[in-house]
């Protein structure tokens, strides 16, 4: 689970690297090694179009959610869960049309970065907290507790009589 959540954060660093590479060249980010890595990378399906790496990233992302377990929590709810999916979705998405603002590439780039990795981890946010929510659905195994029912305490004081060795021996 781990290794594609991984996964989903290189193929969002490959896609920031090479939709934004005049800012990585003007950062001196740059090298003969990458540069040959991003061209072998480029002739793939990774690269073939802008959303498609982005949607790449966001299915390994939810690839590696399935998996999870999510911790029993009684204040979450789905409504939570789906406003941040699809507020981080918008923000992922619509983080495109930041290209379009006349800025020096480097800070268009930054906030490019920026906008998507706040939209990736909305995504995340909510998609952990949907699972949560999915588990306590499912997993409601506490028997004895179903309700939040509480059992009472007794509530009589209990004596202990202090029995010498004598008498524990008549015992």
């Amino acid at each position: 689970m781990d290794m594609t959540r991984l996964i989903s954060i290189v193929v969002l660093g490959i896609h920031f690297y090479y939709y934004c590479y005049a800012a990585f060249q003007g950062w001196q980010l740059t090298s003969v090694l990458t540069n040959r890595i991003l061209g072998n990378i480029r002739n793939t399906v990774l690269l073939s179009s802008f959303h498609k790496s982005k949607f790449i990233a966001l299915a390994f992302l939810f690839i590696s959610l399935m998996g999870a377990k999510g911790k029993k929590d009684k204040k979450v709810n789905y409504k939570t869960a789906f406003a941040y999916i699809i507020t981080g979705f918008l923000i992922f998405y619509l983080s495109y049309f930041l290209f379009s603002i006349k800025l020096p590439p480097d800070t268009v780039a930054t906030l490019y970065m920026s906008v998507t990795i706040t939209g990736f981890i909305l995504v995340l946010t909510g998609s952990t907290l949907l699972s949560r929510v999915i588990q306590l659905k499912l997993t409601n195994k506490d028997i004895f507790n179903n309700e939040n029912e509480t059992f009472d305490d007794q509530e009589q004081q209990i004596k202990k009589s202090i029995l010498s060795t004598a008498d524990r021996n008549k015992i």
